[in-house]
């Protein structure tokens, strides 16, 4: 079996949803298309694709091997566009992961931007607020916010985000402003655990960091519940200066006990550093670093202090 043959007739029939499709395509007989992918489900001892008399559709499996195949060959494309001293325009799919807000607010403009001047590169963009690992999941590329474990992975640093806590000016006028963190103890608080324990902010730069006890009058599992709250007059909130920075620019929100901030957050687009480099991966890294230093540095840094 010529695998490479085989990797890229499964990934056009996953792309044109069923073997007939695929076969037209690629003008190939049906039987030649459904043997070879056949011949790939014997080798893999699994099944790639859920059939049924009128669809055809990845099994888990399936989805996992195609995203990887689709690697291998774009990977072989580059490596032979190399050795011939082809320099071609990057193409190809890249996947790219962020924070559901950040991703929204800065990195979806980013990448809109990015593909009007990059016509052959797609983006799978998929915001999430958990820790994707790259190469478990085929993912290219990610934004990260936090230190960073040691691990393999390459980080270029893009900016930095603060801690903020705030409250609505209802909210301040009828409870008060707190001016130190033990003032906490008199106030409602809105928590959510992406962020800050439920029982306790931390605060200061310095080791160890000040902990103080917050009663935690509402708990959700969103930064943006927990900011609407705030907006309504339910408490202080503590979140991400990129996350409430609209609001504090329109008054909604006030920032408070920014004297007792923690240190900043690193912001780091974070990659497996493969090498050589894919070019798409390459394109992404140039044109998205200094356009979310820029982002970062204008709206993140100072908009809180608006």
């Amino acid at each position: 079996m010529n695998r490479l043959e085989a990797m890229a007739i499964l990934v056009s029939v996953a792309d044109a949803g069923s073997l007939s499709a695929a076969a037209r395509r690629l003008d190939m007989p049906l039987a030649t298309v459904s043997r070879k992918v056949g011949e790939l489900e014997s080798h893999l001892k699994t099944r790639l694709f859920h059939r049924t008399t009128r669809k055809l559709s990845l099994t888990e499996a399936g989805s996992a091997y195609v995203a990887a195949c689709r690697r291998i060959l774009e990977d072989i494309g580059e490596a032979e566009r190399a050795a011939t001293g082809e320099y071609a325009a990057p193409k190809g799919e890249l996947v790219v992961t962020a924070p559901v807000a950040f991703g929204r607010l800065h990195v979806v403009p980013v990448v809109a931007e990015f593909l009007a001047h990059y016509p052959e590169i797609d983006i799978d963009l998929q915001l999430t607020d958990r820790v994707v690992h790259l190469m478990d999941e085929h993912a290219d590329v990610a934004v990260r916010i936090g230190e960073l474990p040691d691990s393999t992975l390459v980080a270029t640093r893009v900016g930095t985000v603060r801690r903020v806590i705030c409250a609505s000016p209802a909210y301040l006028a009828k409870h008060g402003v707190p001016a130190e963190p033990v003032d906490l103890s008199g106030h409602q608080c809105i928590t959510f655990e992406a962020l800050a324990s439920l029982r306790a902010w931390a605060f200061g730069s310095g080791k160890p960091e000040q902990s103080v006890p917050v009663h935690s009058r509402l708990a959700v599992n969103t930064a943006d519940a927990a900011i609407e709250a705030a907006i309504l007059g339910v408490g202080l909130i503590r979140v991400l200066s990129y996350q409430v920075a609209h609001a504090v620019r329109t008054n909604a929100l006030r920032v408070v006990l920014d004297a007792f901030e923690t240190a900043p957050l690193p912001i780091n687009l974070v990659h497996a550093g493969q090498a050589p480099l894919p070019l798409k991966l390459r394109a992404f890294l140039d044109f998205a670093s200094p356009r979310l230093r820029e982002r970062t540095a204008g709206e993140l840094a100072n908009a809180v202090s608006a």
